[in-house]
């Protein structure tokens, strides 16, 4: 295995679209989500080991999940959990990451991967990522692996791409735009037009590429970490981290870096990949039933009901009647129930919860 390989694993969000299960002490990617045996972000783990040696992989979290990262990933080492002291979306994350890698090794090739995604092709996911991982090496490129679209969602990002392949590899192409999530009319034309793909949020550089981009389009960012290059991986690290994370740009590295660089490029993938960023998006991994049901919990019974997704804790009966098209969700001290085609207003749900009945609900 290349020992140059190296990743980062972004794993400080708290999921609050999976709420009640997802809690802001104990998010969605530390739990079994899919009841496989594994929590999404231990399958990650385990995805990215495949091609990098363990020791070289990297997770960025809050400060609060640290106890849980070493409790669910045996085999990483204490020091390479990066615990963020405060919220700054993921801009702040990867320039941390990358500073320290690079401080490493300064002839790595990085993949940066949410803890929370569902990949179901994993041996395609390593095929490709090895072909990026050799183009980065040799070229001075950002690249993203983009998801050929099945349908026009309209809660993923999109990329429009040139046709023409870059000549180095016949699978990786030019970025012309970014998109946010769009309407339902944008994401129809999108998908008719053949030349869109959604935005994995997964990225593959070198530590070189990545550093040199921070450089040229998120300065202040640079800097800052820059200024920390005689304390990464040293007993100082955390001290110096703690005082100048909190005062870092709130930005995206999408928004920030990838949609503003002329070095970017992106490999259309298939490799069976969800963001499990809604109940919803759950419903097609779940075993489910004669009538579209998808159900996790070993007491629920359905009468007369359909294209419903119903999670129970095991040995808690519950019996649903003449539903359809619900989310149904009990769990510990909560109970959601939701039209499907709501499901978006999950997180107004969490921050009423949070502000008429407490943080013990959320």
């Amino acid at each position: 295995m290349n020992t140059n390989n190296f990743a980062v694993i972004m794993a400080g969000g708290i999921g609050s679209r999976f709420w009640p299960m997802s809690r802001t002490t104990f998010p969605k990617q530390f739990l079994d989500i899919l009841g496989t045996g594994e929590t999404l972000i231990q399958q990650t783990f385990r995805r990215l080991s495949n091609f990098c040696p363990t020791e070289n992989i990297l997770v960025v979290t809050n400060v609060n999940y640290k106890d849980l990262c070493i409790e669910q990933l045996k085999d990483i080492k204490e020091s390479n959990i990066l615990c963020e002291p405060a919220m700054r979306n993921t801009a702040p994350c990867i320039a941390y990451a990358s500073f320290k890698i690079n401080n490493i090794n300064p002839e790595a090739n990085i993949i940066v991967a949410p803890s929370d995604h569902l990949i179901t092709n994993e041996n395609e996911f390593t095929r490709i990522v090895n072909e990026c991982f050799e183009v980065c090496s040799k070229n001075s490129y950002l690249l993203t692996l983009g998801i050929k679209p099945s349908r026009p969602d309209t809660g993923y990002g999109y990329i429009q791409y040139n046709e023409e392949n870059l000549g180095f590899s016949q699978h990786i192409h030019s970025v012309k735009t970014f998109t946010e999530k769009p309407n339902l009319e944008l994401a129809n034309q999108f998908l008719e037009s053949g030349d869109f793909l959604w935005n994995s949020g997964i990225f593959i550089w070198s530590a070189k590429s990545i550093t040199l981009g921070l450089r040229k389009h998120l300065r202040d960012l640079y800097d800052t970490f820059r200024d920390g290059i005689d304390y990464f991986n040293t007993d100082k690290e955390e001290e110096f981290i703690n005082r100048v994370f909190p005062g870092c740009k709130n930005i995206s590295i999408d928004y920030g870096l990838m949609e503003k660089a002329e070095n970017v490029c992106v490999y259309p993938s298939d490799f069976g990949w969800s963001d499990l960023g809604t109940w919803g998006s759950l419903h097609g991994h779940l075993e489910i039933d004669e009538n579209n049901n998808g159900v996790i919990g070993d007491g629920v019974m359905l009468y007369n009901s359909k294209n419903n997704i119903i999670n129970a804790p095991n040995g808690k009966v519950v019996v649903v009647e003449g539903l359809e098209d619900y989310i149904v969700i009990d769990n510990d001290n909560t109970l959601l129930i939701c039209k499907t085609e709501n499901e978006q207003q999950i997180k107004q749900f969490v921050s009423d919860v949070k502000r008429n009945k407490g943080e013990n609900y959320v």
